[in-house]
């Protein structure tokens, strides 16, 4: 009897000895991954951001995360990330259903065998050669008086007009959105993808004339239904023009990080005559990677 109530002790910790090494050799070995990024604002409550480190032409993530205070670490599967060959940091719903990356993807860059690597925002687009040229002018209306309460990004020193902004092709998850920021704030004029064309909302505008939907070409006249704390008509000399980047599907209504053309509207400025544009505050977002 005692004999077999050793044997038992010994089967039990055998067993428990077996366990106890399978779940050390079940634990992943894991490595940190630290993100040093400059630049990103807060998304609100509706998205995230996401990295993603891509291994065998696979996307894996590496964690969400919402705060832009820098630096962060995640941890990740030590081999899949000595494997990985690229670091991507997309925009995510806070509820995803899709478990991949989404399109709007904000900045990349290459391991290369490197331990810490630079990531950019040049997957979006290379905004280095952008341009712009807007005029002054309500052409949706039919008061002349106003002609200082409108922008249109077009170039009208010949007739027909042309666009008004050479800007390069964005990647998908993008587009384009202009602004005309009056006594602080900032008022859409609307989103496009391509500059030879009107832009979203040129049919649905509430702000426009009651004269048509205007050139076919960004822009919006300020005439009707200001905002609260504004009066339209209004004056654009003073107001700062801007045209942004914008995540598509968009998470706030206000002007996102990425602004690669802005311009003061001077105080001299001529109605209907061609204004150029300066290169805006933020045209690329940077930041290191650490594995």
């Amino acid at each position: 009897m005692i004999k077999n109530m050793f044997l038992a002790v010994l089967a039990v910790g055998f067993l428990a000895t077996s366990c106890s090494d399978d779940d050390d050799n079940n634990t992943p070995n894991l490595s940190n991954l630290t993100l040093d990024l400059d630049g990103l604002e807060a998304l609100g409550d509706d998205f995230v951001y996401e990295g993603w480190i891509i291994v065998d032409g696979a996307p894996i993530s590496t964690g969400r995360f919402s705060s832009v205070t820098f630096p962060q670490s995640f941890e990740v599967d030590a081999n899949q990330l000595a494997d990985a060959t690229t670091f991507v940091l997309s925009i995510e719903p806070t509820v995803d259903p899709d478990a991949g990356p989404a399109d709007t993807k904000i900045l990349a860059g290459d391991f290369n065998g490197n331990s810490q690597i630079i990531v950019n925002s040049n997957l979006v687009a290379d905004f280095s050669s952008a341009t712009g040229e807007y005029i002054l002018a309500t052409p949706t209306d039919t008061d002349d008086t106003n002609e200082a309460s409108g922008v249109w990004f077009l170039n009208n020193s010949a007739d027909p007009a042309v666009k008004g902004l050479e800007l390069p092709t964005l990647s998908a998850g993008w587009k384009y959105e202009g602004w005309a920021v009056i006594d602080g704030t900032p008022i859409s004029t609307g989103t496009f993808t391509d500059a030879d064309m009107a832009d979203d909302n040129a049919a649905t505008s509430v702000f426009k004339g009651d004269a048509g939907n205007g050139p076919g070409y960004p822009g919006e006249d300020f005439i009707q239904n200001a905002p609260s704390g504004l009066t339209f008509p209004t004056d654009l000399k003073g107001a700062t023009i801007v045209v942004s980047v914008e995540p598509y599907p968009d998470n706030s209504p206000a002007p996102f990080t990425l602004k690669p053309l802005a311009h003061v509207v001077p105080a001299d400025a001529a109605n209907h005559t061609v204004i150029p544009m300066s290169t805006g505050p933020v045209s690329v977002l940077v930041g290191a990677v650490k594995r």
